[in-house]
């Protein structure tokens, strides 16, 4: 009971329950994923799916909650369940080591859950995720571009059809109009004008994960992990008030 005091007292008793009894699923647990889920478990949401098929690296520390010396080389799924577990024992934890694609969406989206976060950060996989949550009707939260930004005061919220000045959400939104989705997917992201800089793929001189072959080599972009942070715990909080019907979706 003391767990999660304040969280009862803050919204009440039948609310809480309402988050006891819900099950998200959260796929991509980078930088912005990983704060998610850190939100949701300290909610106290009762069933979480974890999707991600990347393992930790070095690189990953500077920003992803996941990310310590003691677990590079881990799967994401499994230090994510392993850290829910320590700070939830009793939330119901699915770790799915898999890469988001059509042939993957069944195991990823059934059964359904109440609600999908989506935290990929490539395109592709992005909008086939996106596109089937759509198609089963499965209320979506997505995360748009939260590198390079500095201005957490820009960062908004809203159905991604009426998104501006992020590249990623207008890329996403034209490949979701050409398969006939026009609105119904909210998601987070930022208004703030920035010049794009990128480095070469990145290599990781670890062992490769499985599904590294998967699609192309992304270029890598700066971020800092109060950003990022700050857009995994925006979605938290948005499934969060959406579950307990504090804040509807806006048309």
């Amino acid at each position: 009971m003391e767990r999660f005091s304040r969280t009862r007292c803050f919204l009440g008793e039948e609310k809480f329950i309402l988050l006891q009894k819900a099950m998200v699923t959260i796929v991509g647990l980078g930088a912005v994923g990983g704060y998610a889920a850190e939100g949701l478990a300290r909610a106290g949401i009762g069933h979480l799916r974890l999707v991600d098929f990347d393992t930790i690296q070095p690189s990953n520390i500077n920003r992803q909650i996941l990310a310590l010396e003691s677990s590079i080389g881990q799967a994401k799924v499994e230090a994510a369940r392993e850290r829910i577990r320590l700070i939830n024992p009793a939330c119901q934890v699915e770790a799915l080591q898999l890469f988001a694609a059509e042939e993957t969406l069944n195991t990823i989206l059934l059964p359904q859950p109440d609600i999908l976060i989506d935290a990929i950060d490539s395109l592709n996989p992005k909008v086939q995720l996106l596109s089937g949550a759509y198609q089963r009707g499965i209320t979506t939260f997505s995360s748009m571009g939260a590198a390079l930004r500095t201005d957490p005061g820009k960062i908004r919220t809203g159905d991604i059809m009426t998104s501006n000045h992020c590249p990623l959400a207008k890329h996403v939104r034209n490949r979701l109009r050409r398969l006939g989705i026009e609105r119904g997917i909210h998601c987070i992201y930022s208004t703030e004008r920035v010049d794009f800089s990128y480095q070469g793929p990145e290599e990781t001189g670890t062992v490769a994960s499985p599904y590294e072959k998967r699609g192309r080599k992304r270029n890598v972009l700066g971020s800092l992990p109060t950003i990022t942070g700050i857009f995994g715990l925006i979605l938290a909080n948005e499934v969060i008030l959406r579950l307990t019907e504090e804040r509807p979706l806006t048309p």
